[in-house]
């Protein structure tokens, strides 16, 4: 892992300038979310109506596009002007970040799924939070040495 150095201080204080590779970097991800969404809601559904079969077919694919199309580099591990240390979220919010770690209880009672598809579904999951924790820890490597684009081949492996 490569340590970058940041300025301490307000954000707003040192302007941000775009890693090398970045906007391609966040538009794959925008791109991998939204097919992982698609292949989530092509899934069967519940056989009989009931809250996992409709947060599966309507909360969690909404809740992985807005996840990889707010992936923010600049919401990194930071130091505060008080010099204590500030985890970033690498641009997902609380809420989403909560319904991706409910995916593997959730799946379990989703027991119309086959354990391919419910194996899948917690694949997608974590690699989509596991991508913001790499823009949180280490935008710069995540970026230019080609982690956070590998993420998202390996979702397109987890739907295909």
């Amino acid at each position: 892992m490569k340590i970058s150095y940041l300025p301490a201080g307000p954000a707003d204080d040192v302007p941000y300038e775009l890693w090398e590779g970045e906007e391609e970097a966040l538009a794959a991800a925008a791109a991998a979310g939204s097919r992982a969404a698609e292949w989530i809601r092509s899934l069967p559904s519940a056989p009989s109506p009931c809250p996992v079969g409709a947060w599966l077919a309507g909360e969690l694919p909404q809740a992985i596009e807005a996840a990889t199309s707010s992936l923010d580099p600049g919401d990194c591990d930071r130091m505060d002007p008080e010099g204590v240390i500030v985890d970033g979220t690498g641009g997902i919010d609380e809420e989403t970040r909560s319904k991706m770690a409910a995916v593997p209880c959730a799946v379990e009672d989703a027991l119309w799924l086959i354990p391919g598809q419910q194996i899948r579904l917690v694949a997608v999951a974590s690699l989509v939070t596991g991508a913001a924790r790499l823009l949180a820890e280490d935008p710069g490597t995540a970026i230019t040495t080609g982690e956070l684009p590998r993420m998202w081949v390996l979702v397109d492996h987890a739907i295909a």
